[in-house]
């Protein structure tokens, strides 16, 4: 029986997981995607073309391509210094843009690139709008913009935007469909909670009838949620949603190895540990990680088989 499966996030962290669904047969996958970034690439064209951050979008795009090699040479490619005013852009950015300009609507644009690019699931970016992310800190303070928030040192304590936003129907009917709903993989404040924070997709979220799971990160991420454990990024999700919503997590048992541990400690990452034993939420543990170039980073395929054993047990 076919299975309606929705992820919610952004980033490299979301791509990897989506790499690891597309390969199992008899789910209907939906990735709802960020689009606050306002950093490099994305940021300079939002700020030329007053369009939605398109640079998440593209990364999912590529890791639910049916030909991923072509497509990663082609959406990824990015131009170097000697091309002038092209310099530092991304060439699957530019094509989402331009076709943005050209229809006068960024979803529609998604949806024709995705049908080009022979998708294995359905791409939708959590709100059509133009969004600006701020940013409450531990000192009061508030910080505007994505990437601004990511760089800051400071604790962050929770995430808004500047303005109401609106996320649009289809999104809406996506989660109250879904028999399951991933939250991750993916940076807690920029790019999972962006997305959980639009007050149409909190009400879709208390409405639906599906399971909430959520993958937690393996490691912290230095000033974003430094010395966090499993249970702390729980609490914000929930804080930030308003009520509770998590039936399970999904947590790495991998043993990473002490030089690897070393090398993230003196940038300010810590692995992220489970504190308690009694939770409200079920907790699974998974061999879940690979260490290529000496990197923490989820392998797609070994999340693919605990998502499924997770289905079986929930």
């Amino acid at each position: 029986m076919m299975k309606n499966v929705v992820c919610i996030g952004g980033g490299t962290g979301q791509s990897a997981l989506l790499r690891g669904l597309k390969q199992i047969k008899n789910i209907n996958l939906s990735a709802i995607v960020a689009v606050a970034d306002n950093g490099g690439s994305t940021g300079r064209l939002r700020n030329d073309l007053n369009i939605p951050a398109m640079g998440d979008v593209r990364s999912v795009m590529v890791a639910l391509a049916d030909s991923e090699d072509l497509m990663t040479k082609i959406m990824n490619y990015r131009f170097d210094n000697s091309a002038g005013e092209l310099a530092g852009h991304n060439l699957g950015n530019i094509i989402i843009s331009a076709l943005t300009v050209d229809s006068h609507d960024f979803y529609k644009s998604i949806e024709s690139l995705s049908s080009i690019l022979n998708l294995k699931g359905r791409v939708l970016p959590s709100t059509t709008e133009n969004v600006c992310l701020k940013a409450t800190m531990s000192d009061g303070s508030v910080i505007t913009g994505e990437s601004q928030i990511r760089d800051s040192e400071l604790d962050i304590v929770s995430v808004f935007y500047d303005k109401p936003v609106k996320t649009y129907n289809k999104v809406i009917q996506a989660i109250k469909k879904a028999d399951y709903i991933i939250v991750g993989i993916g940076s807690l404040f920029t790019s999972i909670l962006p997305n959980l924070i639009i007050d149409d997709i909190k009400q879709a979220l208390y409405q639906c009838k599906g399971k909430v799971i959520y993958y937690c990160n393996s490691m912290t991420e230095k000033g974003e949620t430094t010395d966090y454990t499993v249970e702390d990024h729980v609490n914000a999700i929930e804080k930030h949603i308003g009520k509770k919503t998590i039936d399970a997590v999904v947590l790495s048992n991998d043993c990473i190895p002490q030089y690897i541990l070393d090398r993230y400690d003196a940038e300010g990452s810590k692995e992220v540990i489970l504190r308690d034993t009694k939770h409200d939420y079920q907790v699974f543990s998974f061999n879940l990680l690979s260490f290529a170039n000496d990197l923490v980073r989820h392998d797609p395929d070994k999340v693919r088989d605990s998502f499924i054993e997770v289905t079986r047990r929930i």
